[in-house]
């Protein structure tokens, strides 16, 4: 086993333990949490390591990134996930590799996003990003839609050919009300998606909760957990 094999499976194996002990928490069973692992700005040979260590989910946030990477991964088996505020120049590049794409905030990208997975012959998987440091009609600081849009944006989504509406997504908001209450917020979240349920009873994803903060998710009902630093070590600065 080289020594970055080694190391990615002890890291692995601790957020594993952390995720089944925040499941033995709340009494839920560990399969109802799946693992998405970040892997901005590693290279594809740690994704490869991934991969062979069981990982089989994996999320990006730069297409410029991304692209290139999942192209050399194309043997794997890896569901792609994109979760980065998406341009709508770099759609047609998103839907050539990603499965789900976790940050749809606006009509436009819905469009886009349709336009695209119907020309590559593709049904890709849709989480409306929701910003809960955004007043009820603004756009969060990090991106996303306020809460007072996911209904209008929801149906959008669930109209839209080639696309499919799978839940929704958020990251802990570092202003606003929620500032420094992770828990609280993810529990907003919770609110949220039992409302859109109603409406899209499929759209049972939840996608919340990251290296510092995932046992806050795991308590309040995420059932996809984002974990990036825990899993690949402190990130390179980007130069």
């Amino acid at each position: 086993m080289t020594d970055r094999k080694t190391e990615l499976a002890a890291n692995l194996a601790k957020v594993e333990e952390r995720i089944t002990a925040a499941c033995v928490a709340a009494g839920r069973k560990r399969e109802e949490v799946t693992l998405i692992v970040v892997t901005k700005t590693y290279p594809a040979s740690d994704v490869r390591i991934l991969s062979e260590l069981g990982v089989r989910h994996v999320a990006e946030n730069r297409d410029q990134d991304a692209a290139p990477k999942a192209t050399a991964c194309s043997d794997l088996p890896l569901k792609w996930h994109f979760v980065g505020q998406l341009q709508t120049n770099k759609v047609r590049s998103v839907v050539g590799y990603a499965d789900v794409v976790q940050s749809v905030d606006r009509a436009r990208l819905v469009t886009a996003l349709s336009k695209e997975a119907v020309r590559a012959g593709r049904e890709i998987g849709c989480l409306i990003q929701v910003a809960l440091d955004a007043g009820e009609s603004a756009r969060g600081e990090r991106g996303g839609v306020a809460p007072g849009g996911i209904e209008e944006l929801a149906d959008r989504v669930g109209q839209a050919p080639g696309l499919r509406l799978d839940g929704l997504m958020t990251v802990a908001p570092l202003t606003g009300e929620y500032a420094g209450r992770e828990r609280a917020a993810f529990d907003r979240l919770m609110d949220l998606s039992t409302d859109l349920r109603r409406a899209h009873p499929a759209a049972t994803m939840v996608s919340a909760g990251m290296s510092a903060d995932l046992e806050q998710a795991v308590a309040a009902g995420a059932t996809h957990v984002r974990v990036g630093t825990a899993v690949l070590g402190v990130r390179p600065r980007l130069g």
